[in-house]
């Protein structure tokens, strides 16, 4: 038996219900989500949150994560100051595709106070259904990484 894929969710609070519906929908993919961001609706910090889901992905305990703020732009720059992390924020399908075939990202974040839970779904399943093209891409993801 094959262990499932791991994949982080995390959010600071204004994304908390939308996280929770993503954290289903991938599930139903075949992904074990590992939720660690917050329950309740008290202020939290977002930095502390991309935080946490970068390291995991980081450190090689889940292969992907998916991270959601108010715009998705501050857990988003809080993530990508993690080592080895290529997060992206994507608010259409066309966008989450090319951060995974040509950018190689690790995570996806997504603003909740941008767009619905569908097309929120639709971002994930294009993200989750794309793969790295390498080649030329793979020099400029050297080049990040540098």
């Amino acid at each position: 038996m094959t262990a499932k894929p791991r994949i982080v969710l995390s959010s600071d609070h204004s994304a908390i219900e939308l996280r929770q519906a993503i954290a289903a929908h991938v599930a139903t993919l075949g992904w074990e989500p590992v939720d660690v961001g917050p329950v309740t609706p008290e202020s939290t910090h977002y930095p502390e949150h991309g935080k946490a889901a970068a390291q995991r992905v980081a450190s090689g305990d889940c292969q992907l994560g998916i991270i959601l703020c108010g715009t998705g732009q501050g857990i988003m720059m809080a993530a990508n100051k993690v080592p080895g992390i290529r997060c992206g924020v994507c608010m259409d399908t066309f966008s989450a595709r090319m951060i995974r075939q040509h950018n190689d990202a690790n995570i996806l974040s997504i603003g909740a106070r941008v767009v619905g839970e569908g097309l929120a779904l639709d971002i994930v399943d294009a993200f989750l259904n794309a793969e790295f093209e390498g080649g030329r891409h793979a020099t400029r993801v050297g080049m990040i990484e540098g």
